[in-house]
C-alpha cells in the first residue's frame, strides 16, 4: 500500500557562542549549500536564511529521514564546507543542539515569509527574543538545559 506524508519542519541553529561568522558576502553561497544537503536527503528546502549568527531553514522532510539526522547533517556539511573554503578567519563551528518546529501546509506561506524577512525581523527583535517566542508559541518550557548559550 502506498504511503503519503507531508512533514514541514523549521530548523533553527546557531553559531558557537553566537558569533557573527556568516558574512553577507557569502551568505547566499552557504544557503545554496544547505539546500543541496537537504536535496541529498530527498527532502525539499522551502526557505532558508542564514543570519550572521543563526540560521532558519524550512524543509519538507522525507519520511525516511529523522529530524535529528537532517539537523546534524546540515550543520556538519555546512561547517565543513565553510571551513574548507576558508570563508571565516577562524574555524567555523555551530553550537550544539537545534530547535525544530512543525507546521501545517496552511501556514507555510507565513513561515516562508518570516524566514525570508529575517534581516527586517532582527532590526526589531533579538535572536533570543525570537527563539523564546517560538518556544512560547509551541507551549514549550524555556528549560535552561535545552536552550542555546546566550553570551551577553
Amino acid at each position: 500500500m502506498p504511503s503519503y506524508t507531508e512533514l514541514y519542519v523549521q530548523l533553527v541553529f546557531v553559531t558557537k557562542w553566537r558569533q557573527c561568522l556568516i558574512a553577507e558576502e557569502f551568505r547566499l553561497d552557504v544557503q545554496e549549500h544547505m539546500k543541496r544537503v537537504v536535496e541529498h536527503y530527498k527532502s525539499k528546502c522551502l526557505a532558508v536564511y542564514c543570519n550572521p549568527n543563526h540560521t532558519h531553514i524550512l524543509v519538507s522532510l522525507n519520511p525516511t529521514v529523522a529530524v535529528s539526522h537532517m539537523a546534524r547533517a546540515m550543520k556538519a556539511h555546512a561547517s565543513k564546507w565553510i571551513n574548507k573554503n576558508e570563508l571565516t578567519a577562524k574555524r567555523f563551528v555551530w553550537q550544539r543542539g537545534y530547535g525544530a518546529f512543525s507546521y501545517s501546509k496552511s501556514s507555510l506561506k507565513n513561515v516562508i515569509r518570516y524566514i525570508n524577512r529575517q534581516a527586517e525581523h532582527h532590526r526589531k527583535k533579538t535572536f533570543k527574543e525570537e527563539y523564546l517566542a517560538l518556544l512560547k508559541e509551541y507551549s514549550l518550557p524555556a528549560n535552561p538545559d535545552c536552550l542555546f548559550d546566550w553570551p551577553e
